[in-house]
């Protein structure tokens, strides 16, 4: 039997509709960057499919990303549990970027030592990872040689502890107010 690849074109309206909409998500799908991840994706835009906390996302191809600079109050932590603010430092990051488009930026370590990610993440012209300290909901927190940011994380921490934002206020976590920015090598 002798097939007949032109026969899409006698099919019905709806028909050709669906195979050309089909066609162009294939398309678009594989020319994305296929869950690979490297260093010279610096202006790869990727889709956020779930918060974790306030410093850790779930990509669309389930990459997990750590924001470089910053640390949040915990959430799920196995010893720590549930740390002050934690909840509402996830739920600021979830309303920033869950199922939004991200575009994520690299310095010089690719991945943390738990196979992370490590990105600062743009939401538009918005640095998520600078807004979360700004907000009060992190606090600095680098490792070398990833301290790109660190000033002016250091700068928004500062005034977040000024304006007594998020882990900030009066009387809670006092102990860090006036310390340097946590700058640590492993």
């Amino acid at each position: 039997m002798r097939r007949n690849y032109f026969s899409l074109l006698k099919a019905p309206r709806s028909i050709r509709t669906a195979a050309v909409i089909a066609a162009l998500i294939i398309a678009f799908l594989s020319s994305r960057n296929n869950g690979v991840v490297k260093p010279g994706d610096r202006l790869e835009r990727y889709y956020v499919r779930r918060v974790i906390d306030g410093d850790t996302i779930v990509l669309g191809n389930n990459e997990r990303v750590r924001y470089i600079g910053i640390n949040a109050p915990e959430v799920h932590h196995p010893k720590k549990g549930v740390e002050w603010l934690g909840p509402e430092a996830a739920e600021f990051n979830r309303k920033l970027v869950e199922h939004k488009w991200v575009t994520l930026a690299f310095d010089v370590e690719l991945r943390d030592r738990y196979g992370r990610l490590l990105a600062y993440v743009y939401l538009d012209d918005l640095f998520v990872n600078a807004e979360m300290v700004k907000q009060g909901y992190a606090r600095v927190y680098t490792f070398r040689p990833n301290v790109k940011h660190l000033e002016l994380f250091t700068k928004l921490e500062r005034e977040a502890q000024d304006s007594r934002k998020g882990i900030w206020m009066k009387g809670i976590d006092s102990s860090r107010k006036g310390r340097k920015a946590l700058t640590l090598q492993y």
